[in-house]
């Protein structure tokens, strides 16, 4: 592999002390002898505590996107700890290392399950280590909180998905650049189901709405071979035009340096991002990507109580020169959502109360009202931000009430007239409206 600057290789070195301790605690827990203060499966604790399970990626491309996911996890259960805890009990935090390798987070799913025997488990980003670790929950009967946005098409009865669905991301950001940037798309991704996925839905709604696609392109996650498609962009959109961009990880670094250096540059190629926030932007410089935008339901710049709140706690806990973003928030928020589910049930111990006490909670989060619908999903705010020169997003578009979110697309054919609802048994997670 060639040497290169991840984002979050870059974001580490002011942060290494951090992500040592957590790999530490990552390492030493994994070692600890299987206890059995858990009444059933999942259960986890002991009498003082309830043991939840942390996967996400401590190592790889992923991890400059999902160590930051796990500092806002942390920080929930601290502020909830500090607060008197869960029905009485302190939580306990297992955090596992799924090395941006998804045969390793069904492992350590599957670890966290029947030997930690944790209540529940907060992890993944990529769609592919969801997908992993998918069968292992479900055959258990388990519950897995997934807080980033992703390509719809799924609906478990095991996941709670606190990140945006299709058309609380990328619908919303097709129809902005259609009105404002231009007609002819060129599709950028990295090569796994998330992407390809999101692209599918994409070409679909610009079918549907007279725009075009005229090129699509992938690169392996965290290949940083971008000089074909830049070349290919350049071919396919040599007056300027609209770029959708689905890389996710280190891949972004060199593709909006390079942008740069073939004067691909944002008044006539602006680019739409879902998978760049405030810690990316960062990472990857802001000069690169000052005037392109983003599409998420928060942002730092958020103007709320709430986000005061939250950014302040973070920044006290984690160093003044640290960020907030759209995962994070949704990690954060969604240890709050399962607290308010176990307290309704009143119990830890019987999931399947836990599962159906999640279902209507509501939380005033930092970016706005969420409710945890039906379908598993989270009613929540659109927003629409342009990266300005502190690195910060201007939020130039903004839903003025949450939307609901919709996990079987209606542009899709195969999936159009499709739904999920699992308060009714006979309908289940897909049935035909």
């Amino acid at each position: 592999m060639t040497h290169r600057l991840g984002r979050r290789k870059f974001l580490l070195y002011g942060t290494a002390a951090l992500g040592s301790s957590l790999l530490l605690k990552a390492c030493t827990e994994a070692n600890v002898p299987e206890t059995t203060d858990a009444a059933t499966p999942g259960a986890g604790g002991g009498v003082d505590t309830i043991k939840v399970g942390i996967l996400h990626s401590l190592s790889g491309t992923m991890a400059i996107s999902e160590q930051s996911v796990v500092d806002a996890e942390q920080l929930a259960i601290e502020e909830i700890n500090n607060a008197g805890g869960v029905l009485g009990k302190k939580i306990e935090a297992i955090v596992e290392d799924g090395a941006s390798d998804w045969p390793t987070f069904a492992e350590k799913a599957r670890k966290l399950i029947d030997r930690d025997k944790v209540a529940t488990v907060f992890g993944c980003w990529t769609s592919a280590s969801r997908k992993a670790v998918l069968p292992v929950f479900e055959s258990s009967g388990h519950m897995l909180w997934y807080p980033v946005q992703y390509e719809g098409q799924e609906c478990s009865k095991n996941v709670f998905y606190t990140g945006a669905a299709p058309n609380q991301q990328i619908e919303p950001a097709v129809d902005w650049l259609l009105e404002n940037k231009g007609q002819q798309f060129f599709l950028v991704g990295s090569d796994y189901v998330f992407p390809r996925t999101a692209n599918t839905i994409i070409k679909a709604q610009l079918e549907a709405k007279g725009g075009q696609t005229v090129g699509e392109d992938y690169i392996p996650l965290g290949g940083t071979e971008v000089t074909a498609i830049i070349t290919k962009i350049q071919a396919a959109l040599p007056d300027g035009g609209v770029i959708f961009n689905t890389l996710n990880g280190d891949s972004n670094v060199a593709f909006f340096k390079q942008m740069q250096g073939a004067g691909l540059t944002a008044d006539k190629y602006p680019t739409m991002s879902v998978s760049i926030a405030e810690e990316e932007v960062r990472a990857i410089g802001t000069e690169y990507l000052k005037g392109h935008y983003a599409a998420w339901n928060y942002f730092q710049s958020v103007n709320t109580p709430e986000n005061k709140k939250f950014v302040e706690a973070f920044k006290s806990k984690y160093g003044q020169n640290r960020v907030t973003n759209d995962p994070m928030e949704a990690a954060y928020i969604m240890v709050y959502l399962w607290k308010q589910a176990v307290e309704k049930a009143g119990t830890v111990d019987d999931i399947e109360a836990v599962r159906t006490a999640a279902v209507g909670q509501t939380f005033q989060a930092p970016g706005g009202l969420v409710t945890l619908q039906n379908n598993h999903h989270l009613s929540k705010t659109v927003r629409i931000g342009e990266i300005g020169e502190d690195g910060m997003f201007k939020i130039v578009s903004e839903t003025p009430a949450p939307v609901d979110p919709v996990p079987w697309n209606q542009y899709v054919a195969d999936t159009k007239g499709y739904s999920c609802d699992w308060s009714d048994p006979s309908k289940g997670g897909k049935y035909k409206m």
